[in-house]
């Protein structure tokens, strides 16, 4: 989290003390000349003594200081930095984006040897701040926004985030986003209202609550769905998003370990590769279903999605390329752009029918922040409609409930919310080739670990699914419907309380419906901000829902049968030989359904009269505002949501660029 101080200087302070009310604690770096100064109560009030002998520029140097050397943590500020506010002298190194008459300091670093100490580097600090762009989230669209803007040091961006550094190790370790699915630091950890169609059952959903959102906690399969997907999003009145009008964005974006050709792009900041180790089972499990008579894809991102191959992530060199580590690891130094973690957004402030900047909350309170250009809204589809509404943008009735006043009546925003669901067809292996065989053995672990710190292979280096499917639940139709999973693990149980792996070695098939009839809400608990949003799915509302994810389990069932697979068969466990049924695979499926964790739509762009934003990504009504993430997509893609999402945050960063 991000913490925020406050300094203020006049013409009478520059023969005196300047203040700094100073509320957490970070990395710092110390300036020279500089004064100790520490916190001498509680409430972490800094006195930093005054000084007119400082030279324009000062010299810097990391460090730590002795939690024994000062008492109450060691609030250790960089003088210079407030000497130079104080005295209108020149700004050292970085510290001052403005002109150095300002009468507010930009940032203050702290000293990290206390219990704060994870938080980041920087700490903002109270005052005026004004920025040209204000993006609000770092998530998948959002890293990608703000990187973009601030890439060309004409504007000042400040990208605010309610969740910490992306520090967690567990984060950068492929296969570790097992130790991020329920992880409160990294993870919003939000469930759904009881789902009518699954026994009344709660669809956990993680979302990332962390520098990179869900690209720091997600799966990293790279998957850009099926280019007739973008051509109906053309259809349905979003001009310019047709899949020639997106491709050159999913090129830009993409570093292709693979190389340049007519679908792919090299030089981007996002690190796109193929596996670096897998298991023999997946192998056999390609091979297997190619005797099951699914064409061999060598590549779902090229000219045809339809096949079975294996998948692409977001992994480079064994470690995850999140959407941070792409747009903002060579971004964080830059003098124009303000990464703010710690820094929820709790409200916008709009006037006179304009965007005129955000309210945010950090561990000292509310501040705001105001923009001279734009404010973009990438809070993913759970928080972009969240804070819409907060901000009095929704459903009129819905907000009067909570006693927010009513800006705009826009019964879209939270509205059209889905999410692919799949079940999943699990088998005990003949062979300890299994992730299962790994959280069950400690001498595996060891074994693992080393391969990862050796040589960055193994496990550790994957994330346990290797190969997939993209296949027709019916023959008539034009485009894939299924996607088929296959894990190098079987699970137990899914839920918030995290993933319980099956007690042996296992493996499963898992059909994902690509393209569901349901639709659901996001609407609000509560008004306030820190509260989880009320999310309903309204999973399996149809019976061609139910249909597509029977044919599923059946191709699941052909494939495990082939003699590819057979040396790793020992039986089926999930659902079991003897559900075969369609009553019966109908009862399995809602009694163990998921969502896919893939939600788009609650801020959805068209010409409809409920669409909450037009093909520019302007939200109607508003000037100078814009939702950038998945929840804008009219309708879902048939694929993973994470690269869709930074093509979206691409293309979104190059219409306000060109409009400003």
């Amino acid at each position: 989290m991000r913490a925020r101080a406050t300094a203020s200087a006049s013409a009478s302070d520059k023969n005196g003390p300047c203040q700094a009310i100073v509320s957490g604690i970070g990395r710092f770096q110390l300036a020279r000349p500089f004064s100790v100064a520490y916190s001498a109560s509680k409430t972490n009030h800094i006195t930093l003594p005054a000084s007119t002998n400082y030279p324009p520029r000062f010299e810097t140097y990391p460090g730590r200081c002795r939690r024994d050397s000062f008492p109450d943590a060691a609030l250790v500020v960089r003088a210079a930095a407030i000497a130079s506010a104080v005295h209108g002298g020149e700004p050292p190194g970085n510290l001052l984006d403005e002109k150095p008459d300002r009468t507010h300091l930009d940032r203050v670093f702290l000293a990290s040897n206390s219990p704060y100490a994870s938080l980041p580097t920087e700490v903002l600090v109270q005052g005026e701040d004004v920025y040209d762009f204000i993006v609000t989230g770092a998530g998948s669209a959002g890293c990608a926004v703000a990187g973009r803007l601030s890439e060309d040091g004409r504007f000042r961006v400040l990208l605010l985030e309610a969740g910490p550094r992306d520090s967690y190790p567990w984060i950068h370790i492929p296969l570790g986003y097992h130790k991020t699915f329920n992880n409160p630091r990294v993870n919003w950890m939000f469930d759904s209202e009881p789902e009518p169609e699954l026994n009344g059952r709660v669809m956990y959903q993680p979302r990332g609550k962390v520098l990179g959102g869900t690209s720091s906690i997600n799966g990293m399969v790279y998957m850009r769905g099926n280019a007739a997907d973008y051509d109906e999003w053309r259809q349905r009145g979003c001009e310019g998003w047709d899949y020639d009008s997106v491709l050159p964005y999913f090129k830009r974006a993409e570093d292709q370990q693979r190389g340049a050709d007519d679908y792919h792009g090299v030089g981007g900041p996002l690190k796109v590769s193929d596996h670096r180790w897998q298991p023999s089972l997946a192998r056999a499990m390609h091979d297997a279903a190619v005797e099951a008579g699914i064409p061999v894809n060598p590549d779902f991102n090229g000219a045809t999605q339809e096949g079975v191959g294996y998948y692409q992530t977001t992994i480079n060199k064994a470690r995850r390329w999140s959407s941070a580590r792409a747009y903002l690891g060579d971004a964080k130094g830059r003098r124009n752009l303000t990464i703010a973690t710690g820094a929820h957004a709790t409200r916008l402030l709009i006037e006179q029918g304009r965007a005129a900047g955000v309210e945010y909350r950090t561990p000292a309170g509310l501040s705001q922040a105001r923009a001279r250009r734009e404010v973009i809204v990438s809070g993913g589809v759970y928080g972009s409609p969240q804070l819409l509404m907060l901000s009095g943008l929704g459903p009129a009735t819905h907000l009067q409930t909570f006693g927010i006043p009513v800006l705009r009546d826009m019964p879209g925003v939270g509205s059209h919310l889905h999410d692919h669901f799949n079940t999943y067809v699990a088998y005990r292996c003949a062979k300890p080739v299994t992730m299962n065989d790994l959280a069950l053995s400690l001498p595996r672990r060891l074994v693992a670990g080393a391969q990862y710190a050796l040589a960055r292979t193994g496990p550790l280096a994957s994330m346990g699914l290797y190969v997939g499917a993209l296949i027709r639940s019916d023959k008539r139709l034009e485009r894939p419907d299924l996607q088929i999973n296959m894990f190098a693990w079987a699970i137990k149980e899914r839920n918030r309380l995290g993933v319980t792996p099956q007690p042996f070695s296992a493996f499963g098939l898992s059909p994902v419906h690509l393209r569901p009839d349901g639709r659901g809400t996001v609407r609000l608990k509560s008004p306030d901000p820190q509260a989880a949003p009320e999310i309903r799915f309204n999973f399996l509302r149809s019976s061609y829902d139910f249909q597509a994810l029977i044919e599923g389990m059946r191709v699941c069932r052909r494939i495990a049968a082939q003699p590819a697979l057979r040396p790793f068969v020992v039986e089926e466990i999930l659902p079991g030989p003897h559900v075969t049924a369609e009553d019966d695979l109908k009862a399995d499926i809602r009694a163990r359904g998921v969502s896919n964790l893939h939600p788009v739509g609650t801020c959805r762009m068209g010409r409809e009269v409920d669409a909450v934003v037009d093909p520019q990504l302007r939200v109607y009504g508003v000037q100078g505002l814009r939702v950038a993430d998945a929840s804008v997509m009219p309708s879902i893609i048939a694929g993973n949501t994470n690269a869709p999402s930074i093509m979206i945050g691409e293309k979104c960063a190059d219409m306000v660029r060109a409009a400003a």
